[in-house]
């Protein structure tokens, strides 16, 4: 093995171990994969014990697939519990806002702020075995100064309806009956669907799996450059 292409191959191993994904320049592909798993960390550092997908990481990313002209695509696959609300929202709108064809899979879940990360794209898919979760934004410990605590939350969680609903063919008035379901999860409210379920509420656009999804991607592409 050349001196190169064992230094080709610990730059890949370097990146699977801090990112969880393969560096695609290393491939000469024309895809950009985006791995979000586990939970998303955000202003604090999650427990060692935790997966987690840092957001720091990730925008950097977002930019590099956005500057370099070889990336045509870009491919979220989504495995989450949610995490850090803004750092998410911040995600969603980042991977929203970028002129490329995107896709993105729903695999094991994409609970919580990973509802948004899913619809961020031109069109998402589920698995038919994969879960996500809706519900109000909650907290924990001690809330101080409860009034403009309660005002907080309530713009967040709007900001967070809002992002959904234009990224998604979900109904206002059926997003906000999931949401504060209280027959779904025991002991708090919000509505957990199963694969089709996402799309026949219009959250997520087909059940599908990773084939389904780059076969939409590519087509994506292709109508791009026509």
């Amino acid at each position: 093995m050349s001196k190169d292409t064992g230094q080709e191959n610990k730059g890949i191993i370097d990146n699977v171990n801090e990112f969880g994904i393969p560096n695609t320049s290393t491939f000469q592909n024309n895809i950009q994969f985006i791995s979000i798993i586990g939970e998303i960390e955000g202003h604090n550092i999650s427990s060692s014990e935790k997966k987690t997908t840092k957001y720091e990481h990730i925008i950097p990313m977002l930019i590099a697939a956005t500057q370099d002209s070889k990336i045509e695509g870009i491919f979220v696959i989504l495995n989450t519990i949610g995490g850090d609300v803004e750092a998410g929202l911040a995600l969603a709108e980042m991977i929203n806002s970028i002129n490329k064809p995107k896709v993105s899979l729903v695999l094991g879940g994409g609970h919580s702020i990973g509802v948004p990360l899913a619809t961020a794209t031109d069109y998402s898919f589920i698995v038919p075995s994969a879960a996500m979760t809706i519900h109000p934004i909650r907290t924990t410990g001690l809330v101080i100064g409860v009034p403009q605590t309660f005002r907080y939350f309530e713009k967040m969680q709007k900001r967070i309806v809002n992002f959904i609903l234009r990224t998604s063919n979900i109904n206002k008035d059926v997003l906000r009956d999931l949401m504060y379901s209280t027959d779904e999860i025991a002991n708090d409210v919000g509505t957990i669907l199963i694969g089709k379920e996402a799309v026949e509420v219009g959250l997520i656009n087909e059940v599908g799996g990773f084939n389904e999804a780059l076969d939409k991607l590519y087509a994506f592409i292709r109508e791009k450059k026509s």
